[in-house]
């Protein structure tokens, strides 16, 4: 089982980080994906989309990438909203990327023991089954 990092090591890592990998990004508004995306942008975080369903769409203003090894800068998260059994891929394809992020961030209701030992071992934090929306909200980031 999986200890999420403290309260205020999860505030410690919103604070200081910038840019959030969405994998699993939806372009429907109604998407809890679309909804958590659009208010972390809004608090000044840029969104990374990545889907491979609609790659090269637009969704949120930015491009819509197929994986996250396409992404060729420094992420700081990489926040994933897929199905618990689905995660273990996107753990790999984390660990293809060319700048490892800081954070593996599994949303609410997500947890994979498998992907967060495999990203772990790395030295990549993990946080699992736990909202970025709501840690931010709740940790009072920026105020």
């Amino acid at each position: 089982m999986v200890h999420n990092p403290s309260n205020e090591a999860r505030k410690q890592i919103l604070e200081e980080s910038k840019i959030i990998a969405v994998v699993g990004l939806s372009n429907k508004p109604d998407r809890t994906s679309y909804m958590v995306s659009a208010a972390m942008q809004n608090a000044g975080y840029r969104i990374i989309p990545v889907n491979p369903v609609i790659a090269g769409e637009t969704v949120l203003g930015e491009k819509v990438l197929s994986s996250l090894s396409e992404i060729d800068e420094q992420v700081d998260i990489v926040n994933v909203f897929r199905k618990s059994e689905d995660i273990v891929p996107v753990a790999e394809d984390t660990l293809k990327m060319k700048h490892k992020p800081r954070v593996f961030w599994m949303q609410q209701g997500i947890a994979n023991d498998e992907a967060a030992k495999l990203v772990g071992e790395t030295g990549i934090e993990v946080v699992n089954d736990l909202c970025i929306k709501v840690d931010h909200a709740l940790l009072r980031i920026g105020k």
